[in-house]
Order: structure tokens, then sequence, then C-alpha cells
């Protein structure tokens, strides 16, 4: 089982503790390192400012939004930072929900699972670079020829030569379609929350990928990486308790209420009513009360919690399912290398 250091985004300030983290995740033996974005820090600069002081991890974005950029702008950034880190760059994309693509990014959110297909597509072109950058498709037309165009656009190729033609594209999904997308055109999965409940039904939709003509990977080389977090501990109680305020607003405040696709993914565990009752608590600001609204169970099946042996179990029983990466966010440094010395033993 692989290990990557899950930074995620940041909150009213940067982290204090990042750069440690990164520094100390390069010595552990971590096979990598995430940043992410929502509509505050960007996801690039992090990995390119922190990352400057490793020299082995992978450097990844977890995930990139869609909107945020255009899909050359995606592919400058990702050659970028791979020449800059020596070919250790990794590029997570999502198309991330209305609420932030239409209200933040000022972009229609429609038809996520074409518009991903031809992003993708145009990134792999720049990446190749055997020759200059076209495309048909409705959503990222190039060169642009549409309304307020002065028809003067010509495709280009990239000026710097990428450094790998390769680097690796995973995709962050939740849903049975973007899933099956992700092992159809993709070299990797990143999992925002895994439940080893629904593992055969995220293998059927990997496999379904996988069946599509002309798929790029197959399950034997293909990365599945679940975001998670792991707490060695004693006391389970207390990990639980500072777990729930982040399931709450991923249930009930991340993304509009009447499409949030973390609230599905929970609904698809089974915790349907527990998502009704957080989404009325934490739509009518009674934070607190719907963190303490979500059960330990949720909690215990999205985190891996508990004493060194189970600990080990879990991550064992995640592995058999099909789960190559542990995605782990951690509180400091110390918590960086206690998960790597806990789990070089499995």
């Amino acid at each position: 089982m692989k290990l990557g250091l899950q930074l995620g985004y940041w909150g009213a300030g940067m982290p204090p503790n990042a750069a440690e983290m990164v520094v100390a995740a390069d010595e552990a033996g971590y096979d990598a390192v995430f940043t992410a974005e929502s509509w505050g820090s960007d996801v690039f600069t992090p990995l390119a400012w922190w990352g400057s002081a490793t020299r082995r991890v992978r450097l990844g974005t977890a995930v990139a939004q869609l909107s945020a950029r255009t899909p050359t702008a995606a592919a400058m950034a990702a050659l970028t930072l791979d020449h800059l880190s020596g070919g250790r760059a990794v590029l997570g994309l999502g198309v991330s929900g209305p609420q932030v693509v239409e209200g933040w990014y000022g972009a229609p959110f429609g038809k996520p699972l074409a518009r991903t297909r031809e992003y993708v597509d145009i990134v792999r072109k720049v990446l190749a670079r055997e020759a200059p950058v076209t495309s048909d498709g409705p959503h990222y037309p190039l060169p642009y020829t549409g309304p307020g165009a002065d028809g003067l656009g010509r495709p280009l190729r990239a000026i710097t030569h990428p450094l790998r033609a390769d680097v690796p594209v995973w995709l962050g999904a939740e849903g049975p379609k973007n899933v099956a997308l992700a092992a159809e055109i993709a070299d990797g999965w990143i999992a925002v929350y895994y439940s080893e409940k629904l593992a055969d039904q995220y293998n059927s939709w990997l496999d379904e990928g996988f069946a599509r003509p002309g798929a790029r990977r197959s399950r034997a080389d293909f990365e599945v990486a679940a975001n998670v977090s792991v707490t060695v501990t004693d006391d389970p109680a207390a990990a639980y308790d500072r777990h729930r305020p982040v399931i709450a607003l991923y249930a009930g405040g991340m993304g509009a209420e009447q499409k949030n696709f973390h609230a599905d993914l929970f609904r698809r565990m089974g915790y349907g009513e527990v998502v009704d009752e957080v989404t009325a608590l934490f739509r009518a600001g009674r934070k607190a009360e719907a963190a303490a609204a979500v059960p330990d169970e949720l909690v215990a099946e999205t985190a891996i919690i508990g004493t060194a042996e189970q600990v080990r179990a879990q991550v064992g029983q995640w592995g058999d399912r099909g789960v190559t990466m542990l995605m782990v966010g951690c509180q400091d440094a110390e918590q960086v290398r206690a998960v790597a010395a806990v789990l070089a033993q499995n």
C-alpha cells in the first residue's frame, strides 16, 4: 500500500506546519504529496513552493478544478511542475460542483462527463507535443471561432518540450459514470470518501471503464487513491469527534442543497436519513448540532481509527478490495511519521 500525504486546501490562512509535513513525508517514505483547491488557495503554487524542499515524493493535485483554468493552462502548469520536480508531477483533475463552478468561476456546470473527456484529451495533446493542438469539441474549441472571436487564432504547439509526455492524469470522481470514465481515460482514480462497504460497487464501475474500447489502463497498472484520515489511538471517541464537523460540512454544506455529490455518496452508503438531518441543521446555521448528528458508524466507515493492530488490519482490507494508495490527512509532522511507521509493518 502506497502512502500519499493529503494537505488539502487552506482555510482562513496558510496551514502553519505544512512545510514540515511535506519534508517529513519525503523522508518517511511516502510516495506522494497532494494539495487541493476550493475557492481560496490554488492547487499548484503550494506544490511548487513546498515541493522544492523534497527530492523523492511525487507532487500531485487532488484535485485541480476543471473550471479554474483551461485545459491548455492545466497542461502548462503540469508541464512546468514536472520539469521543476524532475518528473514527479501527477495531475489530478475534478469537475467540482455547480455551486463552485457557477458561483465562483462564473462558468456553466452542465455536461461534466463530456467536459472531462474533452479536457483530458487536450491535456494529453499538449503533453504529447506531436502536433499543434486543435479540438473540435463544443466545450474547449481550439482555435476558438465562436462569438467575439477575431478569427486570427491558429493551432499552437507548446514552446516548452515536456519532460514527460505521459504525466499521470488522475480523476477525482464519486458517481458511477465518473468513476467508469476515470478507468477508461485516466491513469488513476481519486476517491474523496472510500467505503469498504461499497467496494464491490466501486470495482464494478471501474471494470466497466476498463472494458471500454480504447481504455488507457487495466486494473494491473491503474492507481486507486483513497482520501482517508488515519489515526493510531487508544481513544477512538476523541478522534471520531474531530471528524464529525468535516463530514457535516461535506454532507450538509459542500455543494448546493439540491445537488451535493458528497451527500449522494453518503446516501449510497446507507446514511440517507443522517444526510437529511445534517443538511437541515447545517443550512439552518446550527453547525455544531449538524456535527453531533454524524454517527460513529459513518466516521468509522470513512476513516481509519484505532490501535496500531486495528489500523493495519483495516488498511489490509482496503488493499484487498483494490485500493493502491492511502491519501492521508495528518495534523503535524509527528503524525506523518507515526502513520508511516505503523504501516511499514503491514
